[in-house]
């Protein structure tokens, strides 16, 4: 049985879809509702190594308080992004899968099937989309 990590909104419909396509593929990941538990700055620099992303990367711009933070500045450093980081989780943009596959911010959603084992079955997003067939094969996108 495969392990995962998932740093989670259960607000997200992005995320609710990774998790469920983590679920769909047979593993019952590790849930880390970010929001209330916070990755530490040194895991967060870790895991931010492991996936090759700067902290820039997984910034959330969309909303507060990226915009009063005055945090599209290219000069704010990522020293400065972290602390922001870690005084507003909200800012760390979702879902950061772990596995021992790799880290990855699944952003669009289906960036988490490079990370698991094969789907077991169909799956479609919160919003009706195909993301897999009823074989377990990924759908091409046009």
């Amino acid at each position: 049985m495969m392990d995962a990590i998932i740093y989670h909104n259960p607000a997200c419909e992005t995320s609710r879809n990774v998790l469920a396509m983590i679920r769909n593929s047979g593993v019952e990941p590790h849930i880390v509702e970010y929001l209330k538990c916070p990755p530490t700055r040194l895991l967060l620099t870790q895991l931010l190594d492991r996936a090759g992303l700067s902290v820039r990367d997984i910034l959330r711009e969309k909303g507060a308080p990226f915009d009063e933070l005055g945090l599209g500045d290219p000069s704010i450093s990522d020293e400065a992004l972290l602390d922001a980081i870690g005084a507003h989780p909200i800012l760390m943009n979702r879902p950061l899968v772990v596995t021992p596959k790799g880290v990855r911010l699944c952003r669009p959603s289906e960036m988490v099937l490079d990370l698991l084992p094969p789907q077991r079955g169909e799956f479609s997003k919160e919003d009706g989309e195909r993301v897999v067939d009823e074989h377990g094969r990924r759908v091409a996108t046009a």
